[in-house]
């Protein structure tokens, strides 16, 4: 139930509440920490959002965040321009990137309309000899991934996918059956 009179407040909860992950009881405490508890750092995220709104686009090249035309991935020298990682969203950039020394480039394919398989296939011709597929492990992903390989046949690449499995400490009851599936078919001998 609304109270009435914090009309600001409501809307502010009901702003936090549509963020991923960000259920009414979070809502509520973010807005009364920001309102009550720490104007400043509430005033800081405010300029911070604002700014990155108005200031972060999609790499012309990659489809990765960026501030300018191109992102540091794509003009940096120093990356194995014949590897190409694809990735479903820009921000599974942001953790191989932080976890993996992947020193490749990087193409978000955000969806299979013939104008960004074109944009694909335009990054490719750049001396791209390897491409990674860096998916979630689904069917529908094994499909995008057999569609882009039918796709681009015409060219001399080698095609891979990350490998998938049974992470580490997990036992196998708490494993899913495509993780477990996946991890005895694609067993190497030790």
């Amino acid at each position: 139930m609304r109270k009435r009179g914090l009309e600001k407040f409501n809307n502010l909860v009901d702003a936090l509440s549509e963020l991923p992950t960000v259920g009414k009881k979070s809502a509520i405490r973010y807005a009364y920490h920001m309102v009550l508890g720490n104007s400043y750092s509430a005033l800081k995220l405010s300029h911070a959002i604002e700014d990155a709104v108005a200031n972060i686009k999609k790499c012309t090249i990659c489809n990765g965040l960026s501030e300018d035309e191109l992102c540091d991935i794509c003009t940096d020298e120093a990356r194995d321009e014949s590897k190409l990682c694809v990735v479903e969203s820009a921000k599974d950039i942001f953790v191989i990137e932080e976890n993996v020394s992947f020193v490749g480039r990087y193409y978000v394919l955000e969806n299979l309309d013939a104008q960004n398989i074109e944009k694909l296939e335009r990054v490719i011709q750049d001396g791209i000899e390897e491409v990674i597929f860096a998916f979630s492990p689904s069917l529908a992903s094994d499909g995008v991934i057999l569609f882009i390989e039918e796709k681009l046949k015409n060219y001399t690449l080698s095609f891979t996918k990350i490998a998938q499995g049974v992470p580490t400490g997990v036992s196998l009851e708490n494993v899913d059956m495509l993780s477990l599936s996946k991890a005895l078919t694609d067993r190497v001998r030790i």
